[in-house]
């Protein structure tokens, strides 16, 4: 059998608690208190969850106006209803009890059936309230479950994808991992994006790792060349810019993630300069979205320190020296300095991954 719900009864007459308490001890298990302090130590220290207090107004000690601001002030008024129960005929109390948040207002001398329909209808109401609550409660459980695992999901996927590119120009795929925790350090240790949630810096870091997606449409001869690349090569390597981007518009499925429009935007952008002279849209200063210049920067601190077909790793001192003198393209002097600020902490963190 189901435990039974508990009243809360104060009121400094014996012969009223005793007229409630006989009005529901046969579906209730009472509590009593024979005034204001008294009641809210009992409300206070039992391990039963009270589901209704019936409260006297006129009493020593501590009255029922006194005991409602006690609960208003510890919010325990929004979970348990609060019927005052009183012989007072002044509507000033009354009103003043309505404002402070009671359910209801039941004059002595009170009548059985009426004030148990009252009482009880209203417990049952809490009651039917907090079933929902909780049935919200877990269900916004079950649905946060599933969003996050759906965004593991779509992150091993596209994980998977960009490494998979990755190994086709002889890179060991822990770049885009890399990416992936620079854009993230930068987005939560700097103001760059101090009004973005914790969720959203996390799509926009998954979303960079796609920078580079649209190498998949690059040749081999040309992706992997040992040397400078021609004028020529040059070009069609940079049209894997645009090509990312159109590989991504061309994806459905990819297209219904929050992530998209921040890989749309990193992918195409990711090579344009501060100064205007980068590609493929020579975008200048704050025309190029603060994801895209972060991603570029991403790019190139942690290509310089990672040997590739056509060069050998850099320092973290050397490449730190060459993004500061602009000799791996233009970026934000806020963007620079937020860099500096923020690469110690970045260095510890690709520690070991490089």
């Amino acid at each position: 059998m189901d435990e039974k719900k508990t009243l809360l009864i104060i009121d400094d007459d014996a012969v009223n608690r005793m007229i409630l308490a006989d009005i529901f001890s046969q579906s209730f298990c009472i509590l009593e208190a024979e005034n204001g302090m008294e009641g809210l130590s009992i409300l206070r220290g039992t391990n039963r969850p009270v589901s209704a207090i019936l409260l006297d107004y006129m009493m020593p000690v501590m009255d029922g106006l006194e005991v409602l601001s006690s609960l208003c002030a510890s919010g325990e008024i929004l979970n348990i209803p609060v019927f005052l129960i009183t012989a007072e005929a002044d509507l000033e109390v009354t009103r003043k009890a309505y404002d402070m948040g009671v359910i209801d207002v039941i004059s002595k001398p009170v009548i059985p059936f009426i004030v148990q329909r009252r009482i009880s209808s209203v417990i049952e109401l809490y009651e039917s309230r907090r079933r929902l609550s909780l049935t919200v409660d877990e269900q916004r459980e079950r649905i946060f479950a599933q969003n996050e695992r759906i965004f593991r999901l779509s992150y091993g996927m596209t994980e998977a994808l960009t490494t998979a590119i990755e190994f086709r120009s002889g890179e060991s795929g822990a770049h885009v991992r890399r990416i992936h925790d620079i854009m993230l350090c930068m987005l939560k240790e700097t103001d760059l994006a101090e009004n973005i949630s914790d969720e959203e810096k996390e799509q926009i870091a998954m979303a960079a790792i796609m920078h580079d997606v649209g190498k998949i449409a690059i040749s081999d001869a040309i992706l992997n060349k040992p040397g400078r690349l021609t004028p020529d090569e040059f070009e069609i390597m940079k049209t894997h810019t645009t090509q990312g981007a159109e590989l991504l518009m061309r994806i459905p499925q990819f297209r219904e993630l929050e992530a998209f429009r921040y890989a749309y935007d990193i992918a195409l952008h990711h090579h344009e300069r501060w100064d205007g002279r980068g590609y493929p849209e020579h975008l200048e200063g704050d025309e190029i979205s603060i994801y895209a210049q972060i991603a570029g920067l991403a790019d190139v601190y942690d290509a310089l320190q990672s040997r590739r077909c056509y060069k050998e790793a850099y320092s973290a001192d050397t490449a730190v020296q060459m993004i500061r003198d602009g000799q791996c393209g233009a970026f934000s002097p806020l963007l620079i300095d937020r860099f500096m600020k923020t690469e110690p902490l970045l260095r510890e963190k690709l520690k070991g991954l490089l």
